[in-house]
């Protein structure tokens, strides 16, 4: 497993730099939708990742954002987002990162995540608990709602889907002391982990989103469920992570707004 999280590690950190080498140049940009695109710059962090997994690792499984699944009958399956945060790349504003995930017979257990503008690099390995920069992470001890700093995110398909967000944040918009939203999901719910924020929730990610920071959650003593509060998985519509101590509090919220 050693040798598995520091080639995670390395890696991470090379497609950072990588991208950190591209940041704020002239990118081409190309527009999967209205507002979701993808630049050269998510491309080459993707393909130098799987170029790295497909060397030293020919028989495990890739799910990535960009390119088709690597489906090779292992019991391994790497999950990745080689740029999370594109919008804030290509707008050169200094929120992204790259997120790595390894999955076994359909369970994680090792997630990275790499944010190259702070160095700064979060690990979970199941049962060994989450760490930032070598540093043991554990959740907030935020108590209420009323003093939470929150974060969320909005679709892509905001303009044309109802199921879109807005009726959740502006209902916890007035219950919390503050929510942000920084447009990278996976730094997101490593801030949980790292205490950052008290709880998190957004509507239809992936699972290159969610995988490694979730890892860093439950080992850091965070709880994971949807919105609703029923049992999470990787399919999921939705998700809501937080400290454990608001998460109840949280989940009578978004029922009144969807009540409402």
């Amino acid at each position: 497993m050693q040798q598995l999280k520091e080639f995670a590690v390395n890696l991470a950190q090379e497609a950072g730099a990588l991208l950190m080498k591209k940041f704020a140049q002239s990118l081409e940009i190309h527009y999967k939708g209205d507002i979701n695109l993808v630049t050269e710059a998510d491309k080459m962090s993707e393909n130098l990742i799987i170029a790295a997994i497909r060397q030293n690792f020919p028989d495990h499984g890739i799910l990535s954002e960009e390119s088709p699944a690597i489906l090779d009958g292992s019991s391994f399956r790497w999950i990745i987002d080689p740029l999370d945060g594109t919008t804030n790349y290509a707008h050169g504003y200094p929120v992204f990162c790259v997120s790595m995930a390894l999955e076994k017979e359909g369970e994680i257990i090792l997630g990275v995540i790499y944010d190259p503008t702070r160095q700064d690099t979060f690990v979970a390995e199941r049962g060994e608990g989450a760490y930032l920069n070598g540093k043991k992470l554990a959740v907030s001890a935020t108590p209420d709602l009323n003093r939470s700093l929150l974060a969320t995110g909005f679709p892509y398909d905001i303009r044309e889907s109802k199921d879109n967000n807005l009726n959740y944040f502006a209902a916890m918009a007035k219950e919390v002391q503050a929510i942000r939203r920084a447009g990278a999901a996976a730094l997101d719910i490593a801030y949980i982990a790292a205490g950052r924020f008290d709880g998190f929730w957004e509507l239809k990610l992936q699972p290159w989103d969610m995988a490694a920071g979730c890892l860093l959650v439950e080992e850091a003593g965070g709880k994971i469920t949807d919105i609703m509060g029923s049992p999470w998985n990787m399919l999921s519509p939705n998700i809501l992570v937080s400290n454990g101590r608001i998460h109840e509090p949280m989940i009578a919220v978004f029922k009144r707004a969807a009540g409402g």
